[in-house]
């Protein structure tokens, strides 16, 4: 199996530096549709569908293997090293933010940025640290969603979107969690629940942008103010939008502090 076949890639255009966009939990790579157009014209894209989910190729789901987020961190550097020839900026949502990062930590040499959209290394409160989420909470969501997917689904989807205004984007978002294999999905959402990378921020040596929502059930804003401690030399930006996903409910001043951070690089002219 090919990798373009394992993770459903599109790529597209020939600029300089290449630009990888990593969708989150229920998603797939539709989720880029606003971004994704604003960068094309500039930059070599890619996009792909974690295994698991989209139009991946569901027969290359191995519970061990996915068993934790390295897993698919060695997919990527694998997505990178057959669609780009240099160091690629880095665009990951929620859990693909830390997947990019545990990438970006294994083999650094491969990215020359990385920007994680709604980023969190762990949903659990823990002493000062605070995660949005007690251990109890994490536990009654997953019991929850083991016992019936497609309810959690149906009730979970429109409040991670959050984006009151826009009620369609909930919709949507219920529909591609809907899609998605129940069982795969629950076992990734364990994975993704319980994930702790606290530990693992300070070995960045990546250049990196925090996007966080304003307010974001999922990605408290403390959340956002702890990565920028512990994550040398990292730049936080804070878009004005309700929910977990600002790439679609706020595209322009997500697409905005995205230009911002990669021109401060001296990486916004390539292409």
């Amino acid at each position: 199996m090919t990798v373009q076949q394992r993770n459903n890639v599109h790529a597209s255009g020939d600029g300089s530096p290449t630009i990888i966009f990593a969708h989150g939990f229920g998603c797939d790579q539709t989720m880029w549709r606003y971004l994704h157009p604003d960068f094309a014209s500039r930059y070599k894209t890619v996009l792909f569908d974690l295994v698991g989910s989209g139009q991946s190729d569901l027969s290359a789901y191995d519970y061990g293997k996915y068993g934790s987020l390295r897993g698919y961190a060695a997919d990527l550097l694998e997505v990178i090293d057959e669609y780009s020839s240099g160091p690629v900026i880095y665009i990951g949502h929620s859990v693909s933010a830390m997947i990019g990062m545990l990438a970006a930590i294994e083999a650094p040499e491969r990215f020359v940025a990385n920007v994680m959209v709604g980023p969190s290394p762990s949903f659990i409160n823990d002493g000062e640290y605070v995660g949005g989420f007690s251990r109890s909470d994490i536990d009654g969501l997953l019991e929850t969603l083991e016992s019936n997917y497609l309810g959690w689904s149906s009730t979970m989807a429109p409040v991670i979107m959050g984006s009151p205004d826009q009620p369609e984007l909930g919709v949507e978002l219920t529909n591609s969690f809907c899609r998605t294999d129940p069982e795969i999905a629950k076992h990734f959402a364990r994975v993704t629940f319980l994930a702790d990378h606290r530990a693992d921020l300070s070995r960045v040596t990546t250049p990196t942008l925090i996007l966080q929502s304003s307010d974001d059930l999922l990605a408290p804003l403390a959340v956002g103010d702890f990565m920028k401690r512990h994550i040398p030399g990292s730049t936080l930006s804070i878009v004005d939008n309700v929910g977990h996903c600002p790439h679609l409910s706020a595209p322009c001043a997500s697409i905005d502090a995205t230009k911002a951070f990669l021109n401060a690089l001296g990486l916004s002219d390539h292409g």
